[in-house]
């Protein structure tokens, strides 16, 4: 016997490094393509553009030579010539080392050049000049970053990210500022920092890589702590539960879900989870004890509505029609915006030849998750039923769309966990000791 806990801290740190690839790579870049590009330089350069004419006034020579400097520069950043624009904007520095507008279109084109280090003293100049320049300290801090200098950039940054008006570049210095936190190891700001870039831009694959990353390492550092504060618990066996499921290891999940239920039979959803896992089984025996489970779970939360559509599920396997009709009911009941449930009682009114009753549900079921294959499927046979030819055709068009489209990402989904050799997914997590 080996010492207490050490199995589940063991095979803790296994499924951490699969994971994560070990905390080294958790800390690399969470996004590589973030290297420099003109996405705001033009808009940058533009908007300061336009206090160039409210020059204090010294000598008319002096205000004369500050004018040709900006006229050429307006007109250099017309003709796409920025690193023409850019000695105007230093002319006019030499001028007047107090132009805030000049020294900021200065940092701002030398920024976008990729001369950080030449860029940052015009960032900083205007900056001082002007205090509520979001977008000059956005830049600053980014440029700060790149060339080193990360506890002057993370100052910059932080202060800077909640308040820039230009998406485009409050998305590049949150990804920055991710970056940072990651190198720390402060996996929860970084959190909290990807979850604001996910409202601004829901679509942006940058973001959803970051966030996945991210995610994904908080995960794995989780389990690792939980295996230190204690490996023999039943929330450690969950967690392994979790992991192992995921790597398709169903048989040692089941175990962990039965270590976890010897040691916590209340652990709220434990024998929800026990279930789903047993009813992957291709066995009578798995499918038999999955119902048990099921109805334990009820048993333990009269409103688990999950619980409910299984049973439902496993009631209309039977042909038990009015089982089935009474779990999917009572499951509508309980959560009348799930479509999981509005799709099962629509299954039960199509078995009884009520294709009436079976299609509003199923509107609304589509209504709630306009991808659901199974729903199109189930509605284009109500439409057939009821003699609606083109509108069965157009359901099942939109049951092949999306039925290829769910089973491309199940693939993807399935190669992310597959990722790891054959000898570290045999030893990816433990077999229970209990």
């Amino acid at each position: 016997m080996g010492r207490p806990g050490g199995q589940q801290r063991d095979a803790a740190v296994l499924i951490f490094m699969a994971s994560g690839r070990a905390w080294k790579r958790a800390c690399a870049p969470y996004n590589r393509e973030m290297r420099t590009t003109t996405v705001a330089v033009w808009s940058c350069v533009v908007v300061l553009l336009g206090g160039l004419t409210c020059f204090s006034q010294s000598t008319p020579t002096r205000q004369q030579q500050i004018e040709s400097h900006a006229r050429k520069a307006a007109e250099y950043l017309k003709e796409n010539k920025p690193e023409l624009a850019a000695p105007q904007f230093e002319a006019i520095v030499a001028l007047d080392p107090n132009n805030v507008d000049a020294r900021g279109n200065l940092g701002v084109l030398l920024f976008f050049q990729g001369a950080y280090a030449d860029a940052i003293p015009q960032l900083r100049a205007a900056l001082k000049l002007k205090l509520t320049l979001w977008k000059i300290q956005a830049l600053l801090g980014i440029a700060e970053k790149r060339t080193g200098d990360i506890e002057a950039g993370r100052r910059d940054l932080e202060q800077a990210f909640p308040k820039v008006p230009e998406e485009k570049i409050r998305i590049q210095a949150g990804m920055e500022l991710i970056e940072i936190y990651s190198g720390m190891g402060d996996l929860d700001r970084a959190g909290a920092t990807v979850s604001v870039l996910r409202k601004l831009e829901p679509t942006n694959e940058a973001v959803l890589y970051t966030s996945y990353r991210i995610y994904s390492d908080l995960a794995a550092e989780s389990v690792l702590s939980l295996s230190v504060v204690n490996p023999n618990s039943a929330r450690m066996h969950l967690a392994l539960a979790h992991e192992l499921a995921k790597r398709g290891n169903a048989v040692e999940a089941i175990e962990n879900y039965r270590a976890a239920l010897k040691l916590d039979p209340q652990l709220p959803g434990l024998h929800f989870e026990l279930a789903e896992m047993l009813s992957t089984l291709d066995t009578a025996k798995g499918r038999d004890e999955a119902e048990e489970q099921y109805k334990v779970a009820l048993a333990a939360n009269p409103g688990d509505e999950q619980a409910e559509c299984r049973l439902g599920e496993i009631a209309l396997q039977r042909d038990d029609r009015k089982e089935a009709d009474q779990r999917f009911s009572r499951a509508v009941q309980l959560q009348p915006n799930d479509p999981e449930a509005n799709i099962g009682l629509a299954k039960v009114f199509m078995t009884m030849e009520e294709p009436e009753k079976a299609e509003p549900l199923l509107q609304h079921a589509l209504q709630l998750d306009p991808t659901s294959p199974l729903a199109h499927f189930r509605l284009s046979t109500v439409y057939r039923q009821t003699g609606r030819i083109a509108e069965a055709k157009h359901e099942l068009e939109e049951y092949q769309k999306y039925k290829e489209i769910k089973e491309k990402l199940r693939k993807i989904y399935s190669d992310l966990h597959e990722d790891q050799g054959p000898d570290e997914r045999e030893n990816s997590g433990p077999k229970s000791n209990q």
